[in-house]
């Protein structure tokens, strides 16, 4: 029995896979950035978060907890410093409201202030309630490795698309390979500063 080769058949399928390839590759992004993003979420989950802010001749520091039901409902109440203690942020849909303790009412934000700065830190109403999608806003390249805390991650660039609505100009992840928890992530403004 003789195998026959067809090298040349070989050589016209060989510029179409490398041609393709980078696209298979971006897609595979996108698929790491969602599975983070259902491991993070889960059906429901409940966190408590320390914030610290530190500029230069200043420090803050700010505890928060957090519930969140999927991707449509989540409540955030700050738990210190006293004086912002019992502030609430709620987010059901596309709908954000606040409640300020000190006030005894309740205020719906409009969309324009999605982009202010969350309680004096970088952060921005949006990143706190994620009404922006990191799926269908960004797109998602992976453009490299790296090991945090022994674990092997894929470091996974999102830019925003040109119809989308955020405010960073890019975010970097750091995806754990095995168990798909994002580890670290860079936000970086529309200059390109961290």
């Amino acid at each position: 029995m003789s195998i026959n080769t067809n090298y040349s058949s070989i050589y016209i399928l060989l510029p179409i896979i490398i041609s393709i390839s980078p696209l298979l590759y971006a897609q595979d992004a996108k698929s790491i950035v969602k599975k983070a993003d259902e491991q993070m979420r889960g059906k429901t989950s409940h966190v408590l978060i320390t914030i610290q802010t530190i500029r230069t001749g200043w420090k803050r520091s700010m505890e928060i907890e957090a519930w969140m039901k999927g991707t449509n409902l989540s409540l955030i109440r700050i738990t210190a410093p006293a004086k912002d203690k019992g502030i609430i942020f709620l987010k059901k849909k596309k709908e954000v409201w606040s409640w300020y303790p000190t006030l005894e009412r309740s205020i719906k934000l409009p969309p324009s202030m999605m982009s202010q700065s969350w309680m004096g830190t970088d952060f921005t109403n949006d990143d706190l309630v994620k009404e922006s999608s990191v799926l269908n806003d960004y797109r998602h390249s992976i453009i490299g490795d790296t090991i945090i805390s022994g674990r092997d991650c894929y470091i996974i660039e999102m830019t925003p698309l040109p119809e989308s609505a955020v405010v960073w100009g890019k975010v970097i992840v750091c995806i754990d390979k095995k168990d798909f928890i994002e580890l670290h992530s860079r936000f970086y403004d529309e200059e390109g500063t961290l």
